[in-house]
């Protein structure tokens, strides 16, 4: 190889250099470093002009760089990189498709255990029942068995994803929302099914449904030998109770339900909590609609019905009348060939009681009831309310299980600890009740809703966080259903044709839980419109116990707000604040009044009666415009007197367009004081001018 000598600043002789490594010509001082290898002689030229050259074999090492352009940008990219952007989106799907794949959960499709949806999950037992219990208010324990749409939910609070649920999901989704009232997330508790060596035989319990004044609460006087009708107001029930009889030796438990319209709710709670329903029917009225309305609950509850056919000791009655009637509704008594049981007898008189109940221990031992005792108990809230000196009270069917005193539960969004167990008849007391037992349970933090379930909890603290996880998941669902709600009325609004809507505001309290949520249903149901409004109700609040002082407080906002007290009355700091906030307060104690009170006032709303005295009217004929004045209507008084500056209404129609005063008054051209009957004129009134013919102008006087 060769190699070129440097350059120095002082003139000498280069070295001899051996082989082309690296030849450096250097001088002064400095000696040539020869590479291995054979070379030819170097000759050098001092540092600053001497050169010097070599032969050589061996392997080169160059030094130089390149100071051009295209050496610069390549030693960029080397260092650097290019600066164009790679096109990463495959890599991208990629990468998303491998982390679905690590989120992509397969579910039986079956119910699971807690144990084996955390097994599924990659979770612990722990986070899956502390999900449960803190998002989805469910009680569960690790071996209790959670239903197919709340292993669903969990699997989705966990951030997983179900595999095929958009293929296989969808064909059976109204499937499933038939049976979206028995999941755990809708019961709040994850049932398990009893081993059946541990189950025991335990009484019927059994619902009383039917008409209004059929004698379903006299039937049940009659069994109970006692006299409860004569102790409700109207001679009507207006809330739903539980008792106990003996018979032959046998328990049987009874629970009595409204018959009224407004207590739909109550009948269906009765329906669901029974294993068999006695249909009470009026030998001398036949079937009617509430009894209509029992024979659907019974049959969406699955429970079997025995029919009482009532009133038999009148002169009217008409038993075959009743069998054929029913006969139009697909139940078919043994008389007529089917498979219903029925008695015919008078509760009035006693009469036929014994054969009654005697097919309902029939019956009984056709279903097999049975319940295991051993176990925490679970129970369904009948009703609830507040009582003095007790608190709230919860009367409540234990339905498997056992409860006793000491215990803590949780019941809907209240829980507590039982501090006492009193029986259907207010006076015993109990350590503990067991399955079919109706009692009343005192110890409760709030006022659980009528047909909340009843768990016994392993220990307060559970019970309160359960509480308060189902108050939010509560509240949460009401937002997004007022929220749903205020986004239809906007769009409604500007669709346009949307009637003009009022409101009447009241505050619902009655004695027990179930009343009031049946009141304030049957007012929220109450609509009355006409061509150009509607009127509808809104009830602020709905709850048991006495009117506070908070309640005047919340009617006090609105106003023209209505507090009714059903069954109950007002504590007397509350009637103070009522009285100096103007907030009315109406007591009632039969639930007819209640509604036709409240429609009264609706009507009132909707068509307002106009104050004043009557004087005179005038109808108009024709508008006619007036420079500088404005609109007159040109009129004729058709009856009365009409005068300069009185007071007036313009009504079109019904509607009452304005209120005004009389600014102008004219008879031909002149200007007068007042017009008679007969007489023509010009009106204008103060700030209204959008006059039509045929409208009346009233004229009154407020005294």
């Amino acid at each position: 190889g060769r190699g070129r000598g440097g350059r120095g600043p002082s003139t000498g002789r280069g070295g001899d250099g051996d082989g082309g490594g690296a030849d450096f010509g250097m001088g002064g001082p400095q000696r040539r470093r020869a590479a291995p290898g054979r070379g030819g002689a170097g000759r050098g030229r001092g540092d600053d002009a001497g050169r010097g050259r070599g032969r050589g074999r061996g392997r080169g090492v160059s030094l130089r760089m390149g100071t051009g352009k295209k050496g610069r940008a390549a030693g960029l990219r080397q260092r650097r990189g290019t600066l164009k952007r790679k096109d990463r989106t495959a890599e991208k799907a990629l990468r998303a498709e491998r982390a679905l794949e690590r989120k992509t959960i397969v579910l039986p499709g079956t119910p699971m255990s807690v144990g084996e949806l955390a097994e599924v999950l990659g979770e612990t037992p722990v986070s899956v029942i502390k999900y449960l219990m803190t998002d989805l208010g469910v009680m569960a324990a690790i071996s209790q068995t959670l239903d197919v749409p709340t292993c669903e939910a969990v699997t989705e609070g966990f951030g997983k994803v179900i595999a095929g649920e958009d293929d296989d999901f969808d064909d059976d989704e109204d499937d499933d929302d038939e049976d979206i009232d028995d999941t755990a997330m809708e019961m709040g508790v994850a049932m398990d099914e009893d081993d059946p060596d541990t189950l025991q035989p335990r009484a019927p319990v059994v619902t009383i449904m039917g008409h209004v004044d059929h004698g379903k609460t006299s039937l049940l006087d009659a069994v109970r030998n006692t006299r409860v009708t004569a102790g409700e107001a109207g001679g009507i029930t207006q809330a739903i109770s539980a008792y106990q009889a003996e018979h032959e030796g046998s328990t049987i438990t009874f629970i009595d339900t409204p018959g009224h319209a407004a207590f739909t709710d109550m009948r269906e709670r009765g329906a669901n909590t029974a294993d068999m329903i006695i249909l009470v029917v009026a030998a001398d009225d036949g079937v009617k609609q509430q009894t209509a309305d029992s024979i659907a609950c019974a049959r969406q509850a699955g429970v079997p019905l025995l029919i009482a056919v009532n009133k038999m000791d009148l002169p009217a009655a008409d038993p075959g009348r009743v069998l054929a009637d029913l006969a139009g509704y697909e139940i078919l008594t043994e008389d007529l060939g089917g498979d219903v049981l029925c008695s015919q007898i008078s509760a009035k008189e006693g009469t036929n009681l014994d054969d009654l109940l005697s097919k309902v221990l029939l019956q009984a031992e056709i279903l097999d009831l049975k319940a295991n005792p051993d176990r925490d108990a679970q129970g369904v809230v009948l009703e609830a309310r507040v009582e003095k000196g007790l608190g709230t009270v919860a009367t409540t069917l234990i339905q498997k299980g056992m409860v006793r005193v000491g215990d803590s539960f949780v019941a809907g969004e209240a829980s507590g600890k039982v501090r006492a167990l009193i029986g259907f008849d207010g006076k015993t007391r109990y350590k503990e009740a067991g399955p079919s037992t109706p009692v009343n349970i005192v110890g409760l933090t709030g006022v659980p809703e009528a047909g909340d379930l009843f768990v016994v909890a392993e220990d307060e603290p559970t019970a309160r966080v359960l509480a308060a996880a189902r108050t939010r998941i509560a509240r949460e669902r009401k937002s997004s259903s007022y929220q749903s709600g205020l986004m239809q009325s906007v769009s409604s609004l500007f669709a346009g044709g949307q009637k003009e809507r009022r409101e009447i505001c009241v505050v619902v309290k009655a004695d027990v839980q179930g009343a009031a949520e049946a009141l304030a249903r049957s007012l929220t149901e109450l609509k009355l419109e006409d061509e150009e409004s509607e009127v509808g109700i809104k009830v602020l609040i709905s709850e048991a116990g006495d009117v506070t002082k908070s309640d005047i407080a919340v009617a006090s906002v609105t106003p023209e707000t209505t507090v009714i007290a059903f069954n109950i009355g007002a504590n007397a700091a509350a009637m103070e604040d009522a009285r100096v906030m103007g907030v009315p307060i109406e007591y009632y104690s039969v639930v007819y009044d209640a509604i036709e009170s409240v429609e009264c006032r609706m009507q009132e709303v909707l068509s307002p009666t106009p104050e004043g005295e009557y004087v005179g009217s005038a109808i108009v004929q024709e508008v006619f415009n007036i420079g500088g004045t404005g609109n007159i209507a040109g009129s004729k008084c058709r009856d009365g007197i009409i005068k300069k500056g009185s007071n007036v209404r313009v009504m079109r129609g019904d509607k009452i367009l304005s209120e005004s005063k009389v600014r102008t008054l004219r008879n031909f051209k002149a200007e007068v004081d007042s017009i008679t009957t007969g007489d023509e004129c010009g009106i204008g009134l103060l700030e209204f001018e959008e006059f039509q013919a045929g409208d009346i102008i009233e004229s009154y006087v407020v005294k």
